[in-house]
């Protein structure tokens, strides 16, 4: 039992170091003879345990992801409940906000590093890295769409898709550099408070949406 346990602690220590260096360097700016420094162990424990650095990579986004997936649909199947739907829209959009802004070590939700980590890669665009990423999101992603397309019968899943893309970058910017928002409010704003980023990013993010209708009615007249 004990050599499980350190086994265990191991592999779940090598995953924080891993995690922290991603989220501070990116995907390919480190190595897998840094991890295991960093980490207190040789490369080949580095390796019994993870495979190789993408392996590395997957175990963190499942670490983090199947719970954070579970408790968005926990939300969205209490959400699409709501009979009005700009009322609706606007707690389908909060259940998927909210796990984001849990803290890393509540597994729940990804935290600022986990946040800034899936910034940094999605920047690098690392072939093998996004399919992890694709494979992490998608499905989750795919039902939140439905959900907001319920609310919305007059916009196109093309336009919803490009508004929850702005969406998601607003939330890494919002988690990654919240110092920028006490900046340039003179310190009267702070995106540190995670209920008023959250309902500022709803409230964005619904206008945007819902501004999809009269558009297309507009257009049709």
């Amino acid at each position: 039992m004990r050599n499980s346990a350190q086994k265990l602690d191991t592999g779940v220590q090598i995953l924080e170091v891993a995690e922290a260096l991603f989220s501070e360097r990116g995907f390919s700016a480190v190595s897998l003879r840094e991890i295991a420094r960093q980490a207190g162990v040789v490369v080949s424990n580095v390796t019994y345990h993870h495979g190789d650095k993408i392996g590395i990579l997957a175990a963190i986004y499942d670490r983090h992801t199947r719970p954070m997936n579970a408790r968005r649909l926990e939300l969205l199947g209490e959400a699409i409940r709501i009979p009005d739907p700009s009322d609706r829209l606007t707690a389908v959009l909060r259940a998927y906000l909210l796990p984001a802004f849990s803290s890393s070590a509540d597994l729940s939700g990804g935290g600022r590093r986990f946040t800034r980590m899936r910034a940094l890669l999605s920047a690098e665009g690392d072939p093998a890295a996004r399919d992890i990423i694709a494979r992490a999101f998608d499905d989750t992603t795919g039902c939140f769409i439905d959900a907001i397309a319920e609310c919305l019968p007059g916009a196109t899943r093309g336009e919803i898709v490009w508004r929850t893309h702005f969406l998601l970058g607003a939330l890494y910017y919002t988690l990654i550099n919240p110092e920028r928002i006490a900046r340039l409010s003179g310190g009267s704003v702070s995106a540190e408070e995670n209920e008023t980023a959250i309902a500022q990013l709803v409230a964005a993010t619904h206008a945007s949406l819902c501004a999809l209708q009269p558009v297309r009615a507009e257009a049709a007249e």
